[in-house]
């Protein structure tokens, strides 16, 4: 997913998520949480285009609290500092055609910890190699993205004398600067671990995670990969009805398995709430007229702009999208492909409305000590793709699917 930074200086590195406290703010959003899972602490990507990471390893970790293994806090510098190694070495390979950025999709993490493994947050923390606690790859990226361009536009790349490439070897001593030299062995516990072993010790299994999307452009129940830069693995998805993604969800959701989200946080929607602690989706005048459950004296008679004005303060009638719009969204570039976060809860507003409750990866930013609530009307339309367990389908799906 593209660079999404929190710029608040004085954000927290890790803050918890408190369960069962008052889900309320001062603009008159009242939420009732109807299921809740358990996660880890809020952590803070600060200025690193990591989300995907950060979204990625806090759906394994809470994974692991389902499968009753207990709290682990896994090093997202470690797992980006394996796969930028690998998609440097894809964009060489393939002439720049593949591009080389900060950003990335859910499956990356499953290649990384099936390939390379896991390791503890306290062996590669962020910002420790400039005397920070915080990320920022503004500098990093300044200096590798430059040389994975020139080592992709040469016609002849010199290797060493066991014909490695010299151009992987200098992007590799770049990382090994900012981001620390991964550990080949360590103690966890008083044990010690190679981040293989660790990661196998876990009992995670990457081939047990699948992910999901809903477009009309590809056959249904069949995988295709997403048509996003940051996909540059190509990792496939199921394709699914628009309705059946939020059944998936839900379902997932109401047996206990948390969901990773990949969605456009650049809707208007969500940067009014980010804050606040909410993201939705307003109707428009007539979809309000016809919103069950609403004051449709209220809303009846008032523009879209008036709408959206007022779902800045309080809830109101939310715009329930056709597969056909949420296709144009995508196809027109209006729907990006722009940050990935965690869904480990639902829960409804005053006037009836419901949401997904979602981890966050920008610190202590908002209301809500890092999370956020984003109505299932902003899911339907914004959602890129979800991961989740194989065994968060139900059986009916899993046989559509053609999974056992």
């Amino acid at each position: 997913m593209k660079k999404i930074s929190v710029l608040l200086a004085a954000a927290l590195l890790s803050a918890p998520v408190f369960a069962q406290e008052a889900r309320n703010n001062d603009e008159g959003y009242k939420f009732t949480i109807v299921k809740e899972l358990p996660v880890t602490p809020v952590k803070n990507q600060s200025k690193a285009g990591t989300c995907w990471d950060y979204a990625s390893t806090a759906f394994i970790e809470a994974e692991l609290l389902r499968m009753g293994k207990g709290e682990y806090d896994f090093s997202e510098m470690y797992n980006a500092y394996c796969d930028y190694q690998d998609r440097a070495m894809a964009a060489i390979r393939t002439h720049g055609d593949i591009s080389f950025s900060q950003g990335g999709c859910f499956g990356d993490l499953l290649h990384v910890m099936e390939r390379y493994g896991l390791v503890p947050e306290e062996q590669m923390r962020p910002g420790v190699m400039y005397r920070d606690s915080l990320s920022n790859h503004s500098e990093l990226s300044a200096m590798t993205n430059p040389m994975v361009k020139a080592a992709a536009s040469s016609s002849s790349l010199q290797s060493d004398e066991n014909y490695q490439l010299l151009a992987l070897k200098a992007i590799k001593a770049v990382h090994d600067v900012y981001l620390g030299v991964p550990p080949e062995k360590f103690t966890y516990k008083g044990k010690e671990y190679t981040p293989k072993s660790f990661y196998e010790s876990t009992g995670l299994k990457a081939d047990d995670y699948v992910q999901i999307t809903a477009f009309l452009h590809e056959p249904l129940y069949k995988t295709f990969a997403v048509e996003s830069p940051d996909n540059w693995r190509h990792d496939p998805s199921y394709n699914v009805t628009l309705d059946e993604l939020l059944e998936i969800t839900d379902y997932a959701i109401a047996h206990g398995f948390p969901v990773g989200w990949d969605s456009d946080v650049s809707e208007q929607g969500f940067r009014m709430g980010s804050k606040k602690g909410f993201a939705v989706l307003p109707a428009t005048a007539a979809d309000a007229a016809s919103a069950q459950g609403s004051d449709m004296a209220h809303w009846i008679g008032m523009d879209a702009k008036a709408i959206q004005d007022e779902a800045a303060n309080r809830p109101t009638p939310q715009r329930w999208v056709t597969p056909e719009e949420r296709q144009l969204g995508w196809d027109n570039h209006e729907t990006n492909d722009d940050h990935l976060m965690l869904i480990y809860g639902t829960a409804k507003d005053q006037i009836g409305n419901e949401y997904y409750m979602v981890k966050n990866s920008w610190g202590d930013y908002n209301t809500h000590h890092g999370m956020f609530f984003c109505s299932k009307a902003f899911f339907r339309y914004k959602t890129i793709t979800i991961m989740i367990h194989k065994d968060a389908l139900s059986k009916d799906m899993k046989k559509k699917l053609g999974l056992k």
